[in-house]
């Protein structure tokens, strides 16, 4: 983990010298009375720049993915989204930032666009680097991928994940193409999902049509230890809980990594 500490831009010269100082004192010198070239000579970081602090368990990039997910229309300015051309680049710099030795993924998502989450998830089930999901609150929809996308994912114990079958918005054709489109979609979703859990295909389409559930939707909504029963989710728990797992993954690697190879 990262701790940003921010140096302060006070500075010591600012203060007024009391009038009982004799006129050539001085007050006592430091780092921040020392003009910012003086602080770069000394090696130290001017009052403007912020200081990093490495964790010696590992740093972890925290990534959030919140509101609805955006696809590559934009949604109203009223919506909470997160937009896959932000979350991208993001992924991008943490698999090759050698500082990054892990990613944890914090999920609070009603879903939103198919192949802007299953571009999220897929790369980060293709990160290279331990990854550790937290589903609080929600993580509906597309939200299931991207939890089950990490190599280890928990769920609060009070938070619910909804499968349900792919929609969409507009005009739609009625036609028997339209129902194909649709079947290979979400053939799509399941396939992803059923290779990045252990939950069976057959049960997953199951819970997904299933109309006993949900009065005004067809699915099922799974919370906290169902989805853990259903081996979509690997366990229930918290923050601690996640960062614990993240930290025991990043030293499972370093270790290996120091192991001498023939």
């Amino acid at each position: 983990m990262i701790d940003i500490i921010s140096v302060s831009k006070g500075s010591a010269m600012d203060t007024p010298i009391p009038s009982d100082h004799p006129p050539d004192a001085c007050p006592e010198t430091s780092p921040e009375s020392t003009p910012p070239d003086a602080l770069h000579a000394l090696g130290q970081p001017p009052p403007s720049e912020s200081v990093v602090r490495k964790n010696p368990r590992g740093n972890i990039q925290f990534l959030t993915i919140i509101g609805q997910v955006e696809g590559h229309v934009t949604l109203p300015p009223f919506n909470k989204t997160t937009k896959y051309e932000h979350i991208i680049p993001l992924l991008v710099m943490a698999a090759e930032n050698s500082e990054v030795d892990g990613l944890l993924v914090l999920l609070n998502t009603v879903g939103g666009d198919v192949e802007a989450g299953l571009a999220i998830a897929e790369l980060i089930s293709g990160l290279g680097k331990p990854t550790v999901s937290l589903v609080i609150g929600g993580g509906h929809s597309i939200g299931v991928p991207l939890a089950v996308a990490s190599d280890y994912s928990f769920i609060a114990p009070s938070a619910t994940m909804t499968i349900h079958p792919v929609r969409m918005n507009g005009t739609v054709v009625g036609a028997p193409q339209t129902y194909d489109y649709f079947n290979k979609t979400q053939e799509r979703v399941i396939g992803f999902i059923a290779a990045n859990c252990e939950i069976p295909k057959d049960r997953l389409r199951k819970l997904m049509l299933d109309t006993s559930t949900l009065a005004l939707d067809v699915g099922t909504m799974l919370i906290g230890q169902e989805a853990v029963d259903e081996k979509l989710i690997n366990a229930t728990g918290g923050l601690h809980d996640a960062l614990e797992m993240l930290y025991s993954m990043i030293e499972k690697n370093r270790k290996a990594s120091a192991q001498p190879t023939e």
